[in-house]
C-alpha cells in the first residue's frame, strides 16, 4: 500500500486519551499527540541531565561516563543532585518517556481500530526496566541497589550482582528468561529467513506464497504454525522473556539472599524430607 494511501486511513480524528483535538496532530507522517510531546520532553530532559552529569564528572570518555545512584545511607530519600539526585531525576525522566511512548502507541491503536498488542508488549519491556531501578531498590530499602547509567559501570554492576548470589545462572527464573530469549531469537530468525527466501526467488521464478512457506516447515519439522501463528508465538516468547527477566532480579535480594546454587538443595526447605 502506498504511503499516501495509508496516511488517508491513518489520519483520522479522535482516539486521543488526553488533550482531545488540541493534541491531535502530526509532524510529517508521524502522529505526535500529547504523549508524543511528553516523550520528547522527558527524553530531552533526561539526555541533557546525562550530559550535565558527564560535565561535572571526572571524564568525557563515553565508555567511562557513569551516573551513579545515591549511597545506601540515603535510603529511599531524595539525595543531593551531585550525590545521586541526578540519577533519581534521570530515572524519573526515563520512566516518564517510556510510559508516554507506550500511551502514544495506545492512541495510535485507537485511531486504527486495532488491538493493543504492541503497547502491551512494550509494557513488559518497561516492566523489566522499572523492576531494576524502582521496584527492587524500593523492596530493598535503598535506591543504591539500582544500576548506574554508564557502559562499563553497568557491566560491572551486572557482574557484581552475579557474584553476590554466587552462581546467578542457577536462579530458576533466570533460566526460564534466558530460555525464552534464545527461543524467541531462534523462532523469529527462522521466520525471517523463511520470508526472505520466499520473497527473493531466483531470477525468473515467481514469489512464493504462504502455502509454500507452510509446506517448507511441514517437510522439515513436521508442523507449520502458520503466518499468523508465528507472530503470536513471537509475541508470547518475547513477552515471557521480559516478564521472567523481571522476576529473576526482583526475587534476588528481597526474597532470596543466599547463593542461588543453595536454592536447589530442596531438602533444606521442606521439613518432610529432613
Amino acid at each position: 500500500m502506498a504511503l499516501l494511501n495509508f496516511e488517508r486511513k491513518y489520519r483520522v480524528r479522535g482516539g486521543t486519551l488526553i488533550g482531545g483535538d488540541l493534541f491531535d496532530f502530526w509532524v510529517g507522517p508521524f502522529y505526535v499527540g500529547f504523549f508524543g510531546v511528553a516523550t520528547v520532553f522527558f527524553a530531552a530532559l533526561g539526555t541533557a541531565l546525562v550530559f550535565y552529569g558527564a560535565a561535572i564528572g571526572p571524564t568525557w570518555n563515553p565508555w567511562l561516563i557513569s551516573i551513579n545512584p545515591p549511597s545506601p545511607e540515603y535510603g529511599l530519600r531524595f539525595a543531593p543532585l551531585k550525590e545521586g539526585g541526578l540519577w533519581q531525576i534521570i530515572t524519573i525522566c526515563a520512566t516518564g518517556s517510556f510510559v508516554s511512548w507506550a500511551l502514544r502507541e495506545v492512541e495510535i491503536c485507537r485511531k486504527l481500530g486495532m488491538g493493543y498488542h504492541v503497547p502491551v508488549a512494550f509494557g513488559f519491556a518497561i516492566l523489566a526496566y522499572v523492576t531494576l531501578v524502582i521496584i527492587r531498590p524500593f523492596l530493598l530499602g535503598s535506591w543504591a541497589y539500582g544500576f548506574p547509567y554508564g557502559i562499563f559501570s553497568h557491566l560491572e554492576w551486572v557482574s557484581n550482582v552475579g557474584y553476590q548470589y554466587l552462581q546467578f545462572h542457577y536462579n530458576p527464573a533466570h533460566m526460564i528468561a534466558v530460555s525464552f530469549f534464545f527461543t524467541s531469537a531462534l523462532a523469529l530468525s527462522l521466520h525471517g529467513g523463511l520470508i526472505l527466501s520466499a520473497t527473493n526467488p531466483k531470477r525468473g521464478e515467481p514469489v512464493k506464497t504462504p502455502e509454500h512457506e507452510n509446506s517448507f516447515f511441514r517437510d522439515t519439522i513436521g508442523y507449520s504454525i502458520g503466518t499468523l501463528g508465528i507472530h503470536r508465538l513471537g509475541l508470547f516468547l518475547a513477552v515471557s522473556a521480559s516478564f521472567w527477566s523481571a522476576v529473576c532480579i526482583v526475587i534476588s535480594g528481597p526474597y532470596w539472599s543466599e547463593g542461588w546454587a543453595e536454592w536447589w538443595d530442596l531438602s533444606r526447605h521442606f521439613s518432610i524430607w529432613r
